[in-house]
């Protein structure tokens, strides 16, 4: 295989996949009755692609299956067939341009039909395929850290399904780059008191607590992100506990260390958290050993973890 870095090339003359057809993302078109233009009726999963390796391809695949099972959209491939057309697309803008580190963003929505509320039957799904070039967090971003506010929960409670519906994620997205921040990390008020944390608009939250890593367990407000069994067996692999479990508002505050972590940002510390240094005593807004011991271990899991 050859390397090609990534080259000063348009993001639209990369090539995509739609329904079956290789072309330019320029010239990809949807019908405007297609129920994901419609009613953002459908799922998503963005794949990180390592040296033209997808990482963790099986966790991304089982996610896929549980988000279309839960809106009852048809799988259109099974296993293989999708490893072997991501394999493709990735070979192809790799050649294209778009460099050997890639996030491969896949969609697949109802279909089209005349606008109707309920769920047609029989329609065939569509199915979209881009992938671009990746460019994580760099040295500089990872020692600086990032900066998060707070917000209240305000979106759905079917944070489970990775939907294309993101209204409520942009909108809290918003929040962050409106007051100079990285990530906003929302707070939800639970049924019988308390305030607990969500997630972060596009990330999984966590903390440090002497010590050890918490994050938030899966349910049906939350995403349950691929970084989650990935972080536990980090953490097992580097002698960190571990725990699944719910944060409380307080403890967020009262953190050693905050982590978000997600596809695009891979893993990165929160180092200031409502315009207040986030930890205690020297390395009060700075990255953290946990953290530190941590990256060091995913920076090996993208090399071991990718086919």
């Amino acid at each position: 295989m050859t390397h090609h870095p990534t080259r000063n090339v348009h993001v639209g003359e990369l090539p995509c996949h739609l329904d079956g057809r290789w072309l330019a993302l320029d010239e990809a078109r949807v019908p405007v009755l297609d129920r994901g233009f419609m009613f953002g009726d459908g799922i998503y999963e963005v794949v990180p692609v390592y040296r033209r390796r997808l990482f963790r391809f099986d966790e991304h695949m089982l996610r896929l299956e549980r988000s279309l099972t839960a809106v009852r959209i048809p799988n259109p491939h099974g296993r293989d067939a999708w490893l072997a057309l991501m394999r493709e697309l990735v070979e192809r803008v790799a050649e294209a341009g778009g460099g050997d580190e890639q996030l491969l963003y896949l969609q697949i929505t109802r279909g089209v039909t005349p606008r109707v509320h309920g769920m047609p039957a029989g329609l065939k799904p569509t199915v979209f395929l881009m992938s671009t070039p990746h460019h994580p967090p760099g040295p500089e971003q990872r020692h600086r850290g990032a900066s998060c506010i707070t917000h209240a929960d305000f979106r759905w409670s079917r944070g489970d399904i990775k939907s294309t519906s993101l209204l409520g994620n942009v909108m809290a997205r918003q929040l962050a780059m409106d007051a100079g921040a990285d990530e906003t990390i929302l707070l939800r008020e639970m049924p019988h008191g308390g305030v607990t944390v969500s997630e972060g608009s596009s990330s999984n939250v966590w903390i440090v607590l002497e010590g050890a890593l918490i994050g938030v367990p899966p349910s049906g407000h939350t995403l349950a992100g691929i970084r989650l069994e990935l972080l536990q067996s980090l953490c097992e692999e580097t002698g960190i506990a571990c725990h699944l479990r719910p944060i409380g508002e307080a403890e967020l505050y009262a953190a050693d260390e905050i982590l978000i972590s997600s596809a695009g940002r891979e893993l990165l510390p929160v180092t200031r958290l409502d315009g207040e240094p986030v930890g205690h005593g020297a390395g009060r807004g700075k990255p953290g050993p946990v953290y530190a011991r941590l990256h060091e271990a995913y920076e090996q899991a993208k090399l071991e973890q990718s086919i």
